[in-house]
């Protein structure tokens, strides 16, 4: 005889409406009541018929998701925690890469509209040129911008607070005895770099310590880690510290300082942000900022979720907080 909701109810202790909540996550319950009754359905073998429930609401029980590139190694993990958490609740993900192109960015929309998709999550390639796309889109399907956001929008948005995150790493090298300190990161032309150059700026005018050299604004890429740390080199303007706009710049500048024979921490000491899988294992362990992927996927989800139930409530904003991980980068070594 087959499992039914009924018997998972049962075995979980709880009332067989509760039991559907949580397998349909039609509504949010506490974190233990749900992982009983997820248990409890595991151990029967009890299989929710997720597609049912999406023909009974008119939906497809599919979230759309595209990201500005697939080839940058934090984006491929906040979208392991997004997909973890939809088959939580019976759902799927269909996923597209926009190429860093506001044009594909557009074309790819359009290709999830086609899929029917109940809801997407975009993480916008630009601040200026994806308004139009998501506006349009959100007209049609419930929008939610992830890590980065476009201006001129009024819709969900859920990341880290950037600003404090490069204020923990400035003020950590500071503490370790930095006077001069530059940025290298990307050309403000997502919010995202645009929050790390202010809040770089905004944290060496509290702490009183100078900008030397300036600002070294490219991508964030590990070519242009490179590059960068070829320019400072060949400048001969090695600062006390580097904060790096994220961990794959911070790589690529760690590389080219390895290269060279420039000591990292004892020369220069360098600072990441994003915490990639890569890291740890850089050739020093990098000290970064740790964005908690989880978090900003439920997040996301549940503001998602909340906007298909009522496309009439207000935008919301949610500034996740980071925390700084120490690692070999900025530790000073002593005899």
């Amino acid at each position: 005889m087959a499992t039914t909701i009924k018997d998972v109810a049962k075995q979980a202790g709880v009332s067989v409406a509760t039991a559907s909540r949580v397998l349909s996550g039609a509504q949010r319950v506490s974190p233990e009541l749900a992982d009983r009754v997820r248990k409890a359905a595991q151990d029967l073998g009890y299989r929710h018929n997720a597609l049912a429930r999406a023909l009974r609401h008119g939906r497809t029980a599919t979230v759309g998701m595209i990201v500005p590139e697939i080839e940058n190694p934090f984006f491929p993990s906040l979208v392991e925690s997004v997909e973890r958490a939809l088959n939580q609740t019976g759902r799927s993900l269909l996923l597209c890469d926009a190429q860093r192109d506001p044009n594909t960015e557009r074309q790819r929309a359009t290709t999830l509209l086609e899929r029917q998709v109940d809801g997407l999550i975009v993480i916008p390639v630009s601040m200026k040129k994806s308004a139009a796309t998501l506006a349009e889109t959100a007209l049609r399907i419930p929008v939610v911008q992830v890590d980065c956001y476009a201006e001129g929008v009024s819709l969900d948005w859920v990341g880290i607070d950037n600003e404090l995150g490069i204020s923990l790493a400035v003020e950590h090298v500071v503490s370790l005895g930095a006077k001069r300190i530059t940025l290298v990161s990307a050309i403000p032309d997502s919010s995202t770099a645009k929050h790390r150059l202010s809040g770089f700026e905004s944290a060496l005018a509290r702490t009183g310590v100078s900008c030397c050299p300036p600002p070294l604004l490219g991508a964030f890429s590990a070519d242009w880690g490179k590059q960068a740390a070829k320019r400072l080199l060949e400048e001969r303007r090695l600062p006390d510290a580097i904060i790096c706009g994220n961990d794959e710049i911070a790589v690529g500048l760690l590389g080219e300082f390895h290269r060279v024979d420039v000591s990292v921490p004892d020369e220069v000491m360098v600072t990441g942000f994003d915490d990639i899988r890569f890291a740890a294992l850089s050739n020093p362990p990098l000290t970064t900022v740790r964005q908690p992927h989880e978090t900003i996927a439920n997040q996301a989800l549940s503001l998602l979720d909340a906007r298909i139930e009522d496309r009439h409530i207000p935008a919301q904003r949610v500034a996740v907080a980071p925390r700084l991980v120490i690692r070999e980068s900025t530790r000073v070594k002593h005899d």
